[in-house]
């Protein structure tokens, strides 16, 4: 990554509705990409994975109760999916609304027959740039539908899994398969955290070999993304917590020993990202420090070659000014005028006293310790 990329910020677009527009309107984004439906249907012994082209038939589809689904939407350009979440699944249109709006912070929503949640997909690009994406669920008693604007995720882990059959994923129900994707969007963190730890080791190695503006840039951009990272950790966390303590049939007791875990590394990346903010804040101090101290040493570098100069600069200023002793038109002798202007070997005495004392300057300053 060159200095340029590394010291901007990739600012992403957030498109607010209108002051006074009316509540629960689903917005569709000019730009936003096809949908593409994947159905996962399993359980002990079987694994499916089918594209769906709508979701028309959704309801009759989960309705076997023999196996758990996981319904993965991304993107969001058909109204007529969403006008299928609130028909025939009842989903509140306020829901669907926070789903489209996609700035909404990690929160949990607990409703008769489903429960809404929201997390923070956090992605680095080829550039490190940091990628927030949001990523929402809406839990039924076997199925988890998944929703996001965008193709890109980070839940590859969660789909291996599935198709290894191995531990509780298959066997724990919709809201096991919740835990997983949000567990795994938390390690990302774990991830993401650990790139901008060796980026600072690296500006701190640089620091001490060969300093410039540019690391400055750098520990500046990790810093705002640390404020990021930290601004969606928290309502996480926050999140998993009201988890733990919900009263919710559809959230089972199997699942919220795994959730306590998450809620865990919740914790683990707050400490994390308050332990990186402090290297950065420092990496930033100790900068300006160095920047200081090397502006000192040549401050002192020419104060010293200053005050060398100056009584040199003195005597001959002093002899420039060639007010001779005599008159050189009339022979009169000026007794208070320079009575060496024409003597024998001035210029030559003159540059001795001014070396000696150049010489008898720099042995001082040697001894007080200014050339250390």
């Amino acid at each position: 990554m060159d200095k340029k990329s590394k010291s901007r910020k990739k600012r992403q677009r957030i498109t607010l509705p209108a002051a006074g527009s009316s509540p629960g309107l689903v917005y569709i984004d000019e730009n936003a990409l096809k949908p593409i439906i994947t159905l996962y249907k399993y359980n002990s012994d079987v694994y499916e994975v089918t594209e769906l082209d709508n979701l028309n038939h959704i309801v009759k589809i989960i309705a076997d109760k023999n196996f758990t689904f996981w319904v993965e939407i991304k993107g969001f350009a058909s109204a007529r999916m969403f006008e299928v979440l609130n028909e025939e699944l009842h989903i509140n249109k306020l829901i669907l609304e926070d789903i489209t709006r996609t700035y909404q912070r990690p929160k949990l929503e607990e409703y008769e027959k489903y429960v809404f949640g929201v997390s923070r997909m956090l992605l680095l690009d080829e550039d490190k740039n940091l990628e927030n994406e949001q990523l929402s669920f809406i839990l039924t008693d076997n199925a988890l539908f998944t929703l996001q604007d965008k193709y890109s995720d980070c839940l590859e882990p969660v789909r291996q899994r599935l198709n290894a059959g191995k531990g509780n994923i298959r066997i724990a129900g919709s809201s096991y398969i919740m835990y997983a994707l949000m567990d795994n969007i938390v390690d990302t963190y774990f991830e993401i955290l650990g790139v901008w730890s060796e980026d600072l080791d690296q500006i701190e190695d640089r620091l001490f070999d060969k300093p410039d503006r540019t690391i400055m840039y750098d520990t500046q951009l990790i810093k705002r993304n640390l404020i990021n990272i930290r601004r969606v950790t928290w309502p996480e966390r926050d999140k998993l917590n009201d988890m733990l303590r919900s009263d919710s049939l559809l959230i089972t007791d199997l699942t919220k020993p795994f959730i306590r875990d998450a809620y865990d590394h919740c914790i683990q990346i707050i400490d994390i990202v308050e332990s990186l903010k402090e290297i950065s804040a420092s990496n930033i101090d100790m900068y300006l420090s160095i920047i200081s101290n090397r502006m000192n040493e040549i401050m002192k570098v020419l104060t010293i070659i200053s005050s060398i100069f100056i009584p040199l600069t003195f005597i001959a200023g002093v002899y420039g000014m060639n007010f001779a002793k005599q008159d050189p038109v009339t022979g009169k002798l000026m007794p208070f005028n320079m009575p060496e202007l024409y003597a024998s070997n001035g210029y030559l005495y003159t540059l001795i006293v001014m070396l000696v004392i150049a010489i008898l300057q720099v042995i001082y300053f040697w001894r007080k310790g200014w050339f250390k």
